[in-house]
């Protein structure tokens, strides 16, 4: 089935002259996981095809989170439709202390349009680390962030706005257009929240939320899992994905048609993932998340690395330390964890127990 590559070949046509659509909001939210570090100076505008010329002499194209950029970046550089797209502001701040991975970058389309694109998360611990803070806490600091970010871009181009992001880039879309400055909302036309989290409810009952979620649109795969966790109050886009369970998290697995999404029905395993991860939150209490998350990070970082791809690596010597390291937690904190991860365990087997979910 065709994805965002086919989509590129059928659909190489100026912004000019074919409106934008869902299937170009997918491509620019991934445009922001490209190697931009180093290309574009600082308030500099330059077209993508300049951008990616200048990687080829850094020599950093093959700089990706995902082996797939790596072919995406020289497609749409080379394309009609967004290789003439100007791109400026790129940030990309990674704060251990803040426990913050912010990374965004703004485009400017050819029909006068803005594409705020905001990054999920990366192969970084201190990435994943801020994920899991979500769970727990009403806001983290790249979603306060990402509120910066929009009303400087507004600030500086009067130019009409959408804002959109995978994965917590999708998070930050929605909270940056719903806590933005009133002037911002007025310039904005649509947010896009592709597979991201939502939100505790002491942020989607807020007004500021309420009065941008006609303007929300989000999409999930069938048995999406990331996009399921927290709550949301905005219409969902239920997509098909090539994949299965956690994998169709992967954008490049969404089936296109057209200048559309394939559009799909929530399965029975989704009710079940959705069910189970509500469930869990409402017996695990805030202060436990946390205690759990900031328990189970301090293992992570006793093996010393600073991404993902180092931490599988080194396997089973990172494996060995981490065993180590939960050994020696306090009795209380072993028990805590036990506890938090039983519970999971015992949610699930309830829920299955109630209606075995159908794949």
């Amino acid at each position: 089935m065709a994805n965002i590559f086919d989509y590129m070949k059928w659909r190489d046509i100026s912004f000019k002259n074919v409106e934008f659509n869902e299937v170009d909001n997918l491509i620019l939210s991934r445009i922001s996981y490209l190697p931009f570090d180093g290309v574009i100076s600082k308030d500099e505008e330059i077209t993508l095809k300049e951008a990616y010329e200048r990687t080829k002499v850094l020599g950093t194209t093959g700089r990706t989170i995902q082996v797939e950029d790596i072919d995406l970046y020289p497609i749409l550089a080379k394309s009609v439709r967004f290789g003439e797209v100007k791109v400026t502001n790129f940030v990309n701040i990674i704060d251990p202390k803040q426990e913050k991975q912010f990374s965004a970058i703004t485009v400017i389309l050819p029909d006068d349009t803005i594409y705020v694109s905001f990054r999920g998360t990366d192969n970084t611990i201190i990435g994943w680390k801020e994920d899991f803070n979500m769970s727990f806490s009403d806001t983290v600091p790249s979603q306060l962030d990402s509120v910066e970010y929009l009303n400087g871009v507004a600030k500086k181009y009067n130019n009409k706005l959408r804002v959109g992001g995978h994965s917590k880039g999708g998070n930050l879309a929605v909270y940056a257009g719903a806590f933005c400055l009133p002037k911002t909302k007025e310039q904005i036309i649509e947010i896009y929240n592709n597979d991201g989290p939502g939100f505790s409810d002491k942020v989607i009952e807020n007004s500021d939320y309420i009065s941008m979620v006609h303007k929300i649109h989000t999409y999930i795969p069938q048995t999406s899992i990331i996009g399921r966790l927290l709550k949301h109050k905005e219409k969902t886009t239920i997509v098909k994905s090539i994949e299965t369970g956690i994998m169709q998290h992967d954008l490049y697995s969404w089936e296109v048609l057209g200048d559309k999404f394939v559009r799909a029905k929530q399965t029975d395993y989704a009710k079940f993932i959705d069910t189970t991860i509500t469930n869990w939150l409402k017996e695990i209490s805030p202060e436990q998340r946390e205690e759990f998350v900031d328990a189970w990070f301090d293992i992570l970082n006793s093996t010393k690395v600073k991404t993902v791809n180092e931490l599988s690596s080194k396997w089973f010597r990172n494996v060995a330390t981490m065993i180590k390291t939960y050994s020696n937690l306090r009795p209380e904190t072993r028990k805590m964890m036990t506890k938090t991860l039983t519970t999971l365990l015992r949610v699930g087997k309830d829920n299955i127990a109630i209606g075995r979910p159908k794949k």
